[in-house]
Formats: structure tokens, C-alpha cells, sequence
């Protein structure tokens, strides 16, 4: 199976299935004398980690993380650094019916139509659980990045379409949601608690914002850091759509209006959300991120069967209203991913 693999010096691996033995990721390229300890992932992991309240899954995994390699008597050695998270909370039995059955909106169909055998329970592969391999590693990655002043904060701009009027980064973690909007904040818990009742899921919208970023991060033409950005939170399973800055918004804009004015001090606005011909340009990174719904609802669904056969598909078992929540540490993770990874580029380029 390929496409497990991610970055060009600072780069991820990740493996392992949501109901087998355990997920993990190999680090590859990261410099030694980095202070790493199991007890740096815990804030993280907890932070993503299902189980934390009525409105996710109640799945309740530990979620902790065991070094293998790559680090000795507390730093990095510039070895290839393995991290180990055991599954220890698996209930399969929900799952049995996917030996036959696709659930409408997720990967099941199309794994078994590109690979004729895998692992169904819990989503094997595709299941959210392999995102918790990439809050590992955006750990380290955060290393890289405190070093040098970068700071990455993400969180729930908009869920069930109610969106946050108010961004206060100060208020993000005090919400159970990451909502930067108390008053929103309530409302979407509200929403979320109403659709869960009905067996249904919302989608929402996840903001990034990146400061401290140097001038230069990103190479020209296929490597972009917009291009990569964009790549990596693609790559998480829920995300739909990626924009940068003004985005969308764009479109709707004369030059005049798009074109960020250079000051002395500066830009005077930020619409192209701090890159620029693909490189950081010393101003805010600003990405948001759409977030479908959760495809695993309680609501009987139309779908086929492994031979084509029409079917009708009622889950049971244990899942999130919304990926909107627990998605949030996950982008902030890939988004770290991406700049520690330039980084390290720009680096052996002086």
C-alpha cells in the first residue's frame, strides 16, 4: 500500500490499522540533540484522544506514546525515530456487517475496489484513529518549530453552520469544542447534541493560524508551501476543501481589492494569508480547512453489498457527531508537519 509516507528531509510514516495491535510512525530527518520524552506527547494526545465526552466517540484510548528509536538519554540522535500507540479499547463486533456491506460516504468501497482484501473493522486504514500517528509526530515537529519562534494555533471557526463572530485565541482550549466563541461555542455543543439524538453528524469548518513564521519557508513552482500545506490537510480523511488566506473570497475581488499594499512596516493587509508565489512571506499563515460530516451515523442508509447488490445499512457501534473537535489538534499537527519540513529544506540551501 502505497502513499504512507509524507515529507521530503523532515519526514513521517505512518502504519498500523484501528482495530489492530497498535498505530505508529517513523520520523525520519529530524536533527539529534532535540529533548523528546514520552511525557512530551501526553497534552497533545489527550487533546485528540476519543472518549473525552458525551458528543464524541466514547472509545476511550490512552493514547500513549512509546519511543522505540531515535532517541537516547532523552535526546535525539538523528536516527530514525519510531513512535508506538496500542490500541487497547477494540470492540469489532459493530463492524462484522462491513464483511459484506459499504457505508455510503466513507473509504470502504473504494479500499475494497482498489486493494479486493482489507481490514474493514473500525475502518482499518481509513479510520480517524490513524490520525492520532500525526499528533505524534507533529509533536517533534513542534520541536523544530519552537526553536526558531513558529507558533501554530488552530481551531473550530464554524460547526453545523453556526459560525464563531468573536476569535479570541486566549478562550480556544477553555471550550470542549476549540471554539474561540463561548457564545458559539454553546450553540454548536447544542446543535450537536440535537443531531446526535437523531442518529445524524455535522461538518464544520477548521481555522489555522501560523506566526512567527520566517520570510522564505517553500520552494518555487511544484513545492509551494501553499501546494504542500494544502496537501497535507488534505490528506486527513474529513477535510473536503482547503483555502489560504482570502480563499474563495478571492474570486469575488478586483486586484485592487486582493492585492496585500507593502508598507515599511510591513503589509498593510494580509489577504494573500502570509505566502506568497508559494513562500511564507513573514506574515500571518492563515489556512481554513472544510470538514464533511461524519459518514457513520445511526440512520439506515441506501447502499450495495461486495457484488453489487442493492442493500440498506443501519450502524451500530461508537462514534463522533462531529470529526470537527478532535480534527483540530490533527491540522495543527500536519500544518507543523509541513513548516518543519521547509524548514529543514531551507536549511541545506545556505
Amino acid at each position: 500500500m502505497a502513499g504512507n509516507s509524507f515529507g521530503e528531509v523532515f519526514r513521517v510514516t505512518t502504519f498500523g490499522e484501528s482495530h489492530g495491535e497498535a498505530v505508529g510512525v517513523v520520523i525520519d530527518g529530524c536533527p539529534s540533540k532535540i529533548s523528546l520524552s514520552p511525557e512530551d506527547f501526553m497534552k497533545e494526545m489527550a487533546r485528540r484522544r476519543p472518549g473525552r465526552g458525551s458528543l464524541v466517540t466514547p472509545r476511550s484510548e490512552e493514547d500513549q506514546v512509546e519511543i522505540l528509536s531515535g532517541v537516547f538519554e532523552g535526546l535525539t540522535t538523528g536516527a530514525p525515530i519510531a513512535l508506538f500507540i496500542r490500541n487497547r479499547d477494540v470492540d469489532s463486533s459493530p463492524y462484522e456487517i462491513l464483511r459484506k456491506l459499504f457505508r455510503p460516504g466513507h473509504a470502504d468501497y473504494t479500499y475494497f475496489r482498489k486493494y479486493g482484501h482489507t481490514d474493514f473493522r473500525g475502518g482499518g486504514r481509513s479510520s480517524a484513529r490513524e490520525t492520532a500517528t500525526r499528533v505524534a509526530a507533529g509533536v517533534v515537529a513542534a520541536k523544530i518549530l519552537e526553536a526558531i519562534g513558529v507558533k501554530v494555533v488552530a481551531f473550530t471557526l464554524e460547526l453545523g453552520g453556526i459560525r464563531a463572530t468573536e476569535v479570541n485565541l486566549d478562550s480556544v482550549e477553555e471550550s470542549p469544542l476549540y471554539c474561540p466563541d463561548p457564545i458559539a461555542s454553546e450553540r454548536m455543543e447544542q446543535a450537536m447534541s440535537r443531531v446526535r439524538k437523531e442518529g445524524d453528524s455535522l461538518g464544520g469548518i477548521v481555522e489555522v493560524r501560523v506566526t512567527g513564521c520566517p520570510t522564505g519557508l517553500g520552494e518555487p513552482v511544484f513545492d509551494k508551501l501553499d501546494a504542500d500545506l494544502a496537501k497535507a490537510v488534505m490528506s486527513v480523511g474529513a477535510v473536503k476543501g482547503v483555502e489560504i488566506g482570502a480563499g474563495f473570497e478571492a474570486a469575488r475581488l478586483r486586484g485592487s481589492e486582493n492585492n496585500d499594499p507593502i508598507t515599511p512596516d510591513g503589509f498593510k493587509t494580509n489577504r494573500a494569508g502570509g505566502i506568497l508565489g508559494g513562500m511564507s512571506n513573514g506574515d500571518e499563515i492563515i489556512l481554513r480547512a472544510a470538514v464533511k460530516p461524519v459518514p457513520s451515523i445511526g440512520l439506515e442508509q441506501n447502499t450495495v453489498d461486495r457484488k453489487g447488490h442493492p442493500a440498506r445499512l443501519k450502524l451500530t457501534g461508537r462514534f463522533d457527531t462531529s470529526a470537527v473537535p478532535r480534527i483540530v489538534p490533527v491540522l495543527e499537527a500536519m500544518v507543523r508537519i509541513v513548516l518543519a519540513d521547509h524548514y529543514l529544506r531551507s536549511r541545506t540551501m545556505r
